[in-house]
């Protein structure tokens, strides 16, 4: 191994968050309070939208988004879900516990949602689309949304690693409930934490409710609810952040760049691109290594990994095709030909801001020296 270790994702926590926290600490509110209400502020206003709630994860924010729909009767009991294959299982879990049924089309070039399927894959009893940003790119929400308002289709966006991504203009989120995670790894962290978006003044109230043990005022519960609350110390970390956010998406954006012209023209790898009107956060940078390659993806990982740097594989199947999901009366198995071969090539490469040249570079010559035979 030369030189440091590249991760290929690395948490980068300052004196602005430490700061918050102590200011949290220091005040004694540590639950629920100011500082996630000026958190949600922040969010909502990324998002171009009236509301922001936070809760405890994104697969929380994922869950109780179904939940709040089937409230309204927006779903009942047995209705389909349309959703990506390609994903982590947070997606489908959320979808089985909100009692519903998970069906699958399958996925463009970009990873994401491919309308063409979508439309194909469309039944008599679905009743949501859920879309997956992926990898910091989102779906293609000029051909999606269209496509979901014709069906009478409620959308749900899994913009869990794509914070501040925009599709035609429009920030992702707003398309009717955008669920983001904080976690550890993401581009804006809080260790744990999610947020629910959306322009219903409705859904925001019943979201607000159902997080709060379905509790308006002390001891007056409304709904049957959850403890789904945010803390003010996540609150604060995510607060940090999100004050260097444009610095450090910018930051991405210039290696992922810089990696793409590095990468340019090596046989049997396929770079990661921006489809025109669609601009990423570049969560991840995921290339595919194919047949062409001089080595294979795992191989090319494990020879990466010689050097120090590593590298991340999301996603390695399909996200029905693990045992618990076998037989699973809520989970269809619909066809993904197109998922199931990318799942076998995607790697995903170091961009995130603290990589900087040197290390782009560094990953840039490694990768050629490997795969320029």
């Amino acid at each position: 191994m030369s030189g440091r270790e590249i991760a290929v994702s690395k948490v980068d926590v300052g004196p602005a968050e430490e700061e918050l926290v102590l200011r949290v600490l220091r005040s004694g509110q540590l639950a629920q309070g100011a500082m996630v209400a000026e958190l949600e502020a922040r969010i909502a206003e990324i998002a171009g939208v009236r509301h922001a709630v936070a809760v405890s994860n994104g697969t929380v924010a994922l869950e109780v988004s179904l939940e709040a729909l089937r409230h309204l009767e927006v779903v009942r009991a047995g209705d389909e879900v349309l959703t990506s294959p390609f994903t982590f299982v947070a997606t489908a879990n959320a979808i089985v516990h909100a009692g519903l049924t998970a069906r699958f089309a399958d996925i463009g070039d970009d990873y994401c949602l491919d309308p063409a399927a979508v439309a194909e894959r469309l039944t008599e009893r679905t009743r949501v689309l859920l879309p997956v940003h992926l990898y910091g790119l989102p779906a293609d929400m000029t051909a999606l949304a269209p496509l979901a308002r014709e069906r009478g289709l409620f959308v749900v966006e899994d913009a869990a690693q794509a914070l501040g991504a925009t599709v035609g203009g429009r920030d992702v989120g707003s398309y009717g409930l955008g669920c983001f995670s904080l976690y550890a790894t993401k581009n804006v962290t809080s260790g744990e934490g999610g947020v629910v978006t959306t322009d219903s003044d409705e859904l925001a109230g019943l979201l607000r409710l159902l997080r709060n043990q379905g509790m308006r005022d002390r001891y007056e519960y409304l709904v049957v609810g959850h403890n789904y609350r945010m803390t003010d110390l996540q609150a604060a970390i995510a607060l940090g952040q999100l004050g260097r956010f444009e610095a450090t998406n910018a930051a991405r954006r210039r290696n992922a760049k810089r990696l793409s012209a590095a990468l340019a023209g090596l046989a049997g790898l396929v770079l990661p691109a921006e489809p025109a009107g669609r601009r990423s956060v570049w969560h991840q940078f995921t290339v595919r290594v194919t047949e062409d390659a001089a080595l294979d993806r795992d191989e090319l990982a494990a020879r990466l990994g010689e050097q120090g740097i590593r590298s991340g594989v999301y996603y390695p199947r399909a996200v029905f095709d693990y045992g618990c999901f076998d037989g699973h009366p809520q989970v269809v198995r619909d066809p993904a030909p197109l998922t199931a071969a990318v799942a076998r090539q995607v790697l995903s490469l170091p961009v995130h801001p603290l990589v900087g040249d040197d290390g782009i570079d560094r990953v840039g010559a490694a990768l050629r020296q490997l795969l320029d035979a």
